[in-house]
């Protein structure tokens, strides 16, 4: 088990890289262009829920969702 996670930031979003596959290994022939239907069942199988792509791979991924703050109704310390 890798404890140790990759981070990769792209636009505003954060994420976990999961994998990370050479784009010719999803073309059905040498040449041919990557076949996205088997892009879609790795990433689901692999359990990614978001897929980049580089020049060269392509990148299956968790997101990471933003945080929310949450307000303790229990708190006493900020009571009035």
């Amino acid at each position: 088990m890798n404890l140790i996670k990759s981070l990769y930031r792209h636009g505003d979003a954060m994420y976990i890289i999961i994998k990370k596959k050479p784009v010719s290994g999803f073309a059905r022939k040498i040449g041919d262009e990557p076949d996205m239907d088997y892009v879609k069942l790795y990433m689901e199988w692999v359990g990614a829920d978001h897929v980049l792509r580089s020049e060269t791979h392509f990148i299956f991924c968790e997101t990471i969702q933003e945080a929310k703050i949450i307000e303790d109704e229990h708190d006493t310390d900020n009571a009035d």
